[in-house]
């Protein structure tokens, strides 16, 4: 077994702060990004066809990647307000990864977000829901970044 990649810098710094901040602050810190995942572009909302459903999650949550000029993913998620969590995993993974190139997307470890010590916050059914998030955007990553 080959040792797996580290994380993205910002992505560490991510989950070394949920990792080290007392429980009740996880929590506090999984909503707040909720709160700063940025809204769907205009030719998304107009149409919603090219967004990619993640059907293993409980709530409605949708997808998509594109690829600039500059070889950089940019990540776009549909989620409800009504799942904050959720929003709040969607709100980490575009803060830490967008902008990111292909690769380091691809070699990020599949249960990364098991450090973040979210365990004891969220059911197990959501931590699923995360992983499927995860394989879902590594998937679109793989048809959208292809340089």
């Amino acid at each position: 077994m080959t040792e797996s990649a580290p994380l993205p810098e910002k992505l560490q710094s991510i989950v070394n702060l949920f990792r080290s901040a007392p429980k009740p602050l996880r929590l506090q810190a999984l909503l707040e990004y909720s709160k700063k995942l940025p809204g769907l572009p205009e030719k998304y909302l107009e149409h919603p066809e090219f967004l990619k459903p993640v059907p293993e999650c409980t709530s409605p949550f949708f997808l998509v990647t594109e690829q600039d000029e500059a070889g950089g993913m940019h990540l776009y998620f549909k989620v409800p307000e009504e799942a904050p969590t959720v929003r709040g995993y969607a709100g980490i993974l575009h803060e830490a990864l967008d902008g990111a190139r292909p690769e380091e997307i691809l070699n990020i470890p599949d249960q990364f977000y098991m450090d973040m010590g979210l365990t004891e916050l969220i059911t197990p059914m959501r931590l699923r829901g995360m992983g499927a998030i995860l394989m879902r955007l590594k998937t679109d990553v793989r048809e959208h970044g292809q340089g």
